[in-house]
């Protein structure tokens, strides 16, 4: 027969019981004499004020640790588009290390052919830009000299003698500047490294890598992570393969518009064009308004009013007719949500930010809608929703793995 419990326990036990109750009971009379608003609006702001510190964090990690980020995004970017010439060529019995070699070289051909294009017209018209701007220099002295300004000689150079002066006088600042973009320059070529070799090895165990990813979540979860990775995944292909064909156009229009006029730096105002076209609406127009700005020191006015009226053609055909018909059955994002969230990418991150704000925009969009309609409760089970059981430091296949055991 088991000791009975000594009788001060007991008394102890059934005092923090007592106190327990009295205290939700104090709990509940608070609660009830609250107006439901007011709880509800407590619950939902201590939750957002969670995720928003969550946020902030990645945020800073993100920041910290841009010189990694960056590159790895741009090599998803570039991978969206060579992975579906990657499978074409694997579909027409082109062995995969031969597709993969044909994408790489591909890319770093086109990369190395703009570069060089732009390259040879600048050293091609060196000679020239320097007279012309000699010239627009002059016609910008006659016209300070002019009315409405009606500025004398002597004040423009004293105007150009304070800012040589300023100049000479923070020679520290252009050394510093100077190792500034020596720095950069660094950082751009070990960028550039790491975003091939990341575009390399996405194209070549892109499955692997995702299987990896998947199996970092809750078993639980893993089918919806699968599910909404690969929506994600599809919206972004298109987004990039809609973008090119737009920023194409846009280069073609603005460039050939440029070379028409005869303006100087024609292909590299083509590159830069393409190149801005990657940030919707925005990018296009600031572009554009670099073309008609060379115009009008090169050229003069009218040939910048031209300018103008070609560039305002192209954006208006992007925005009335590429970007409804082609843009929009590719990203479901508002044109308004667009610019928006390029001002919030370029305010956050500047032209980093504004470039990857709308993909990451609608890729998030599609994925939140996959999970929130559960889409992936009647999709059939991926492989990739199971656990991988293969490290992350391994990197030999695990198929070569069980075949040599077999061997």
């Amino acid at each position: 027969m088991p000791a009975p419990r000594p009788r001060s326990f007991r008394t102890a036990a059934q005092r923090a019981r007592v106190a327990s109750a009295g205290v939700r009971s104090e709990s509940q009379k608070v609660d009830d004499s609250l107006p439901r608003g007011v709880l509800l609006a407590s619950a939902w702001s201590w939750r957002l004020l969670l995720i928003g510190a969550a946020i902030a964090v990645l945020l800073f990690v993100v920041v910290q640790l841009r010189l990694i980020v960056v590159p790895v995004l741009i090599a998803i970017l570039l991978s969206a588009v060579l992975m579906p010439l990657k499978e074409l060529l694997i579909r027409g019995r082109v062995p995969k290390w031969l597709a993969i070699v044909i994408c790489m070289a591909l890319t770093i051909a086109v990369i190395g052919g703009l570069l060089y294009l732009v390259g040879q017209q600048v050293r091609s018209e060196s000679g020239v830009l320097r007279h012309q701007t000699m010239a627009a220099v002059e016609s910008l002295r006659a016209w300070l000299t002019g009315p409405p300004f009606n500025l004398s000689d002597r004040q423009i150079d004293d105007g150009i003698r304070q800012i040589t002066d300023a100049v000479q006088t923070d020679s520290q600042v252009l050394i510093s500047g100077a190792l500034s973009v020596g720095s950069t320059v660094g950082h751009f070529a070990t960028g550039l490294l790491l975003t091939l070799f990341s575009t390399l090895f996405i194209l070549i165990d892109g499955e692997g890598i995702w299987r990896w990813v998947v199996s970092v979540f809750p078993k639980r979860a893993r089918a919806a992570a699968d599910g909404s990775g690969r929506a994600g995944w599809m919206t972004l292909q298109s987004f990039v393969r809609v973008q090119i064909l737009v920023a194409f156009m846009d280069a073609c229009g603005i460039g050939l518009g440029a070379f028409f006029l005869g303006l100087p730096l024609a292909v590299p105002i083509a590159v830069v064009v393409f190149l801005g076209a990657f940030i919707p609406i925005v990018g296009g127009l600031v572009t554009g308004i670099l073309a008609v700005f060379i115009a009008l020191v090169y050229k003069g006015f009218w040939f910048a009013l031209i300018m103008l009226a070609i560039v305002l053609f192209v954006q208006q055909l992007e925005g009335h007719v590429l970007q409804p018909l082609i843009m929009g059955t590719a990203v479901k994002v508002h044109p308004l949500a667009v610019v928006l969230v390029v001002a919030a990418g370029a305010l956050l991150a500047g032209v980093t930010g504004a470039l990857f704000a709308v993909p990451f925009a609608a890729v998030l969009n599609v994925m939140i809608g996959y999970i929130s309609t559960q889409a992936w409760k009647n999709a059939p089970p991926s492989p990739l929703a199971q656990r991988s059981r293969t490290a992350l430091w391994q990197v030999v296949p695990a198929e070569r793995v069980r075949r040599a055991k077999l061997d």
